[in-house]
Formats: C-alpha cells, structure tokens, sequence
C-alpha cells in the first residue's frame, strides 16, 4: 500500500472512529440527563439528536431522478492523479469551468479512495445551471504555508457568488492546518510580540523569524488574522451541503459570508483541541441559514454568528471542548453590528471553555436581539451561560469605552447539566446600554465539583420563570410571555415574546 493510500485510509478509519465516539458521547450525555431526573420528551427539554446513518455512503432519502438531464463529470478524466503527491488544482479548475458553463445540470465527482492535492482555488459563478460536487474521496490542502506567499492568505477552496450549489457524497476536506497552528499569536508567545510590534508602529514589515531561529531576519506575518479559511461561501444562494467532512481547517473550517438561504445537515468537523480559531462553522452578514444534524470538535467556537446575520436556525448540534456556540464577537473596532432572528435548538456541549455565548466588545453600535437558546445539555463546560459586553481579545488591555452594541430579548430555556465552574450563568452587561428583556425559564446547572453554584450580574435586566438554579440575579419588573409564530411565505417557525 502506498505512503498516500495508507494515509487516506487510515484518516478514514479516525474520523470514522471518531464519529462514533462522538454519538456515543451523546448519547451517553442523554442517559446521564435522564438518570439525573431530567425528562427527555418531544415536548420536554430536548428532542433526540439523530446523528447520520449512512447507508454505503448515501442517505436513504437521497434523490436519484433526473439521472439522464445531469451532466457527470468525474476529476479523474480532467487530469486528476489523486494520489496525495501530485497537485491537481488544475483539474480542479478545468472540471469547474465545465460544469459551471453547462447549459445542464452537472455533477462533478470526487472518487472514494483518492487522495487530491489542492492549492488555495476560486470556484467562481453565476454559473448556467445547477452544479453538485460529490466529494467520495479526500480533498487536501498543502501543508506548507509558504504555498500562500504572494497570495490571498484568508481562503483555500473559495465558492463565490455560485447558486443552487449542492456538495454531498461523505468524503473527507483535509485543510492540513498543523503548520498554520503553530504560527498562531495564541500558540506562540514570539509571534505575540511581532503582533504587537506591528500594531505599534502600524507597519506591516517587522524583525523576527516565523520558526524561532534567527535565520530569517525579515518577514510579514499577522497570523492572527491571516490563516485561511478552509472553504469559504460568499454571496452563494439556495446553498445545500449534507453528509461531509472537514478535519485540520487551517483557521476557520467553514464560513458563510453575504449567503442567503443555506441548509447544511449531517455535517462534521473536527480539529484538536489545542488547534487555535478553528471555529466549525462561521456565519456572517448572511440570512435564512439553516444547521441540523451537526458533529463538531474544535479548538474554537463551534458555531459562530457574527455581524449583519439574521433569520438563523440551529439544530440538533454535538459540541465539543473549544468555546461553544457564539453570537459575536460584534462591535470590534468601534464597528456597528447586527444580529437578529437567531434559534439554537437541541444542542449538547461537553468539555468546552464556553456554552452558550454573546460577546461584544465596547465602542461598538448596534444590537444582538431576539435570540433563543433552548433545549440544551452540557457536560463539564466552564462558563455555560454567558454575555459578555466587555469581550476583549487581544495581547493589549482595552480601554473603557461608553457606546456598546445593545443586547435586547434574549431567551434561555431548558438548559441543564453540569458546570466545570462555579458560576454557570454570568451577564456581564454595559453600563451606558444594559441587557434588556432577558428571559430564564428551567435552567438547572450544577458544578461538577459540587461545590454551590452562583450567578453574576451587571446591568441586567429581565425575569425567570420555574425552576432557575443557580438562582437568577437579573434585575426583575418585567412579564414575559411566549407564543409561536409561523410564517405562512416562508415556513420559518420561531418563538415570539411579548413583553410587559
């Protein structure tokens, strides 16, 4: 077997077996909340999550009608070794331009067992018609980051403006992020320095070496802010992705940016827990997003829901170790920010820094409002509530500022399970611009130690209803009430709340 063949198979069978271990862990995080006196009912706290069930690769309610109008390209007739050496960006480039100027439907096909060498790449539309890009086999970034020199250091595979995209097919998008990693301003404390130095002189050239040597007197390097992302969508439309892979994404996994209607299921990713920024999946300035069905371990967040983004719907989510599901950071750089619309529904977090999460930073305009966490279970995370209007990440202390991005109705239902620290529910809100409308209702969040649990508030203001352990702090004088609502043009069912 060869050096690529072995390496393909043997990524296989980790992700496989870590798929496994991560529905396990779920399942077994249902059995503990059940044996701890929780109901899980449909009705209850939270619905079962049902992980994928692949069947040969395919999903039993896959579409297979229209066979004879679809256009089938496959990599491999395009020049494509697949064997884990060659490059094949070309390939790639040259099958995309096919299917995307195709008066019919394409499909673009990735074979099983294949090992594809890729560069950083745009796939571009609007395209003529419909395109499905079935990846079987392995897509994989180059390991070295000097591939990026002279070239945009934010993106590797880059879909833009392309509609009615579909990618499916159970393989694997390998972003070989091990080298970017160690690069990284939270991994490196030398590379801190340069960062800073940078931000003092506002230059861009700086002394220092990129591997601790000093045998590479020079360099530009922000690492920070310039690893790539490992697939980016922007200005995409009618965007479906189901049942693949991302593993090592060299800073964010997956980002959608100015997107409208999107529907991601069955996907997963996956990154060591020391692999710094990997967030999962990164929405931005986009709206109708749909996620369901969702397996993710990373050293980042999760789930990211930052600036002008609104009408997102999460659901059923597997969380592990990182930092949770966030909405923000917003307001950085005295920048205003939008989020709207947002339901996160059925979720289990284990072993993460944060559960679930809003954090901005001061200075900011704006607003982060009607939001819903509901239906939620965590295991030994360390801060499972939060909100954050003092959010502040980087090497420099920041400074006070008065304006602030203002939180408003934010609802948090049936969240239970277990802490890793004392304070399990903390709102951290700005002294010119107060949360406003927070709402509480069955939360039950002991330590894992044992140890009594307590909440933090700062200008927060709200109401709780039944069972609120630890004991709710929010300043009260308000009644909330909740009713459904259901768009008949849209489908989109949300909770509302009137307030009084």
């Amino acid at each position: 077997m060869s050096s690529s063949s072995s390496y393909a198979f043997s990524c296989s069978l980790k992700c496989s077996f870590l798929h496994i271990l991560y529905s396990s862990i779920y399942n077994l995080l249902l059995s503990t909340a059940t044996v701890n006196g929780f109901t899980v009912t449909e009705n209850g706290f939270s619905p079962l999550i049902e992980l994928p069930v692949p069947t040969n690769g395919l999903y039993s309610n896959t579409s297979c009608t229209r066979w004879s109008r679809t256009v089938v390209l496959s990599i491999d007739d395009f020049g494509a070794k697949g064997d884990g050496i060659s490059d094949d960006t070309k390939s790639f480039q040259d099958v995309w331009k096919v299917a995307c100027s195709s008066p019919s439907r394409a499909k673009i096909v990735i074979p099983a067992d294949k090992f594809y060498l890729v560069r950083p790449t745009d796939f571009t539309g609007p395209c003529r018609s419909k395109v499905t890009l079935r990846v079987s086999g392995f897509v994989v970034a180059p390991r070295d980051p000097e591939v990026w020199d002279g070239l945009n250091t934010h993106k590797w595979l880059y879909f833009h403006q392309v509609k009615h995209l579909k990618i499916e097919g159970g393989g694997i998008i390998d972003g070989a992020g091990q080298e970017w990693w160690s690069r990284s301003c939270k991994k490196n404390d030398s590379n801190v320095i340069v960062y800073a130095l940078t931000k003092l002189c506002d230059c861009v050239l700086c002394f220092g070496n990129r591997d601790g040597s000093d045998t590479d007197p020079i360099f530009l390097w922000q690492p920070c802010t310039q690893a790539p992302t490992a697939v980016t969508f922007r200005r995409c439309k009618n965007l479906k992705l189901r049942n693949i892979t991302l593993f090592n994404g060299q800073q964010l996994h997956m980002a959608f940016s100015h997107c409208t209607r999107v529907a991601a299921s069955h996907v997963t990713v996956m990154a060591p827990a020391h692999s710094p920024n990997t967030d999962g999946i990164h929405i931005s300035a986009s709206t109708r997003v749909d996620l369901k069905d969702i397996i993710i371990t990373t050293g980042g967040n999760c789930i990211s829901v930052v600036s002008n983004s609104s009408r997102i719907r999460i659901k059923n989510v597997v969380c592990g170790r990182g930092n949770g599901i966030s909405i923000g950071s917003l307001g950085k750089y005295n920048s205003s920010a939008s989020v709207q619309d947002v339901i996160v529904r059925g979720a289990a977090l284990f072993d993460s820094g944060n559960g679930v999460r809003i954090k901005t930073w001061q200075g900011g305009s704006g607003f982060a409002r009607n939001i819903t966490f509901e239906n939620i279970w965590m295991q030994n995370v360390s801060n499972p509530i939060v909100i954050d209007q003092y959010y502040c990440d980087t090497p420099e202390t920041c400074g006070n500022q008065t304006s602030a991005v203002s939180i408003d109705s934010i609802y948090f239902r049936n969240i239970k399970g277990t802490s890793a620290t004392a304070e399990p529910i903390r709102f951290a809100c700005s002294d010119s611009y107060p949360c406003k409308r927070l709402y509480l209702e069955n939360i039950q969040l002991t330590t894992s130690s044992g140890i009594a649990a307590k909440s933090f508030c700062w200008k927060a203001y709200g109401t709780s209803t039944g069972l609120v352990y630890p004991p709710s702090c929010i300043s009260s004088g308000e009644i909330v009430i909740r009713y459904r609502v259901k768009s008949n043009s849209t489908g989109w069912r949300r909770d509302d709340y009137a307030v009084f």
